[in-house]
């Protein structure tokens, strides 16, 4: 494992044009649903996991470490578009994972069938445009994921040694689950749509792939959402209104874990 984590890994994609136009009508309807049921910071939390995304995949992964590398498309639109696409879907998500929606299940089924679904539409109906291939190399920053990972989880796990009130610790399996949940989701997705490492021929390589960017990539941040989550819902509802009976930052954390899934 040691090894699989310390190598070079590979993100490939390659995809029909017409996905890019599929999934933006998806988004689309994604936020104009999540403004219906009244979801407005899961929705403002989903625009800035895109904004976010398109910071690291552009300003870091492209600018910085010249990691990034395209064929058939522009770069800046096309990461703008994937930022946006798996930024809002995977913050949208993890934010009704860890409020434990009423709904967490019709939500969670609604973005996984798409995921699996939209490559498979876009090959169909699109099988005349020449694909976009895009890609990228982690060996000059998996180690700084890896640094965020172990200070997130390892102050996390500190903080639960020495609270003595057990309702007021980190859930920190939950935070796990969810880190590594989203995550291989959407890396399984890609993978059984043809879209992740489509080019390579090795099924190692692709495991590894999965594997790797599985307990890495998102679980890097799930303590971190995990705090805002809890400090932002501590003052505000999810219609941005003050909360009536305000809390503390332990004392939604305490809350947090006194609900069930599907509760609220």
């Amino acid at each position: 494992m040691m090894n699989l984590l310390a190598g070079e890994i590979v993100a490939q994609r390659v995809f029909n044009p017409l996905y890019i136009y599929l999934d933006i009508a998806f988004l689309t309807g994604l936020c104009v649903l999540l403004i219906v049921k009244k979801k407005y910071l899961t929705l403002l939390w989903g625009l800035a996991g895109g904004i976010l995304y398109m910071i690291v995949d552009y300003g870091i992964f492209h600018l910085l470490t010249h990691s990034r590398s395209i064929e058939g498309g522009d770069l800046f639109w096309v990461l703008l578009w994937m930022s946006m696409s798996y930024g809002i879907t995977n913050f949208v998500w993890i934010w009704l994972w860890f409020s434990k929606d009423r709904h967490l299940l019709e939500w969670s089924l609604l973005i996984v069938v798409w995921w699996i679904a939209a490559p498979m539409l876009a090959n169909t109906f699109g099988q005349n445009l020449a694909p976009i291939k895009i890609q990228r190399t982690t060996g000059s920053y998996h180690g700084y994921m890896a640094l965020i990972l172990i200070l997130g989880y390892g102050a996390a796990i500190c903080y639960n040694l020495f609270q003595k009130d057990k309702t007021k610790r980190f859930p920190l399996l939950w935070m796990l689950s969810i880190g590594i949940l989203v995550q291989f989701a959407w890396e399984f997705s890609l993978l059984i749509g043809g879209i992740r490492s489509a080019e390579i021929a090795d099924w190692g390589q692709k495991i590894t792939t999965l594997v790797v960017n599985s307990l890495l990539e998102t679980n890097l941040g799930a303590v971190p959402i995990y705090c805002i989550y809890a400090l932002v819902t501590s003052r505000f509802t999810e219609t941005l209104k003050k909360r009536d009976a305000k809390t503390t930052f332990l004392g939604r954390v305490q809350e947090l874990n006194a609900l069930r899934v599907r509760a609220q």
